[in-house]
């Protein structure tokens, strides 16, 4: 009996190594972000409006934008949700919040949503188009 918890034990530590091991060699966590704040002048929006606007060719992308602009379902309490569509973005200061993938970061922007009124939404935005703030 001592022999099977001393192997189980030993197990569950190798396994949390192993895992400890991978996480630190993946760079998988968020200290990795170039930035705290920075500032974005292009485009922004949900994750999918934003890949087809980078897919679309250059000649479209003014009207992509035009007829997708960026829609979100706000709470009583402030909070948006749900967003879909795109959003220019100029000289804008945003919260860098995550890495999505190699070309797109996660950021957290003040978005005109409702006739005049701001709201912190959680957008994605390219890489290529943020910038530190010094």
């Amino acid at each position: 009996m001592k022999f099977l918890l001393a192997s189980t034990f030993a197990a569950v530590i190798a396994a949390a190594s192993t895992a400890a091991i991978a996480q630190t060699s993946s760079g998988g966590d968020s200290s990795q972000l170039p930035c705290d704040i920075g500032y974005v002048t292009g485009v922004g929006g949900s994750v999918e409006s934003l890949h087809e606007y980078l897919a679309t060719p250059d000649r479209d992308k003014y009207r992509y934008v035009t007829d997708h602009d960026i829609q979100c379902q706000v709470s009583d309490e402030g909070r948006a949700t749900g967003c879909t569509g795109v959003t220019r973005l100029s000289h804008e200061k945003v919260s860098v919040y995550d890495t999505i993938d190699s070309t797109t970061m996660a950021v957290v922007a003040r978005i005109e949503l409702e006739h005049g009124s701001t709201y912190p939404v959680i957008i994605a935005v390219p890489k290529k188009d943020l910038r530190c703030e010094p």
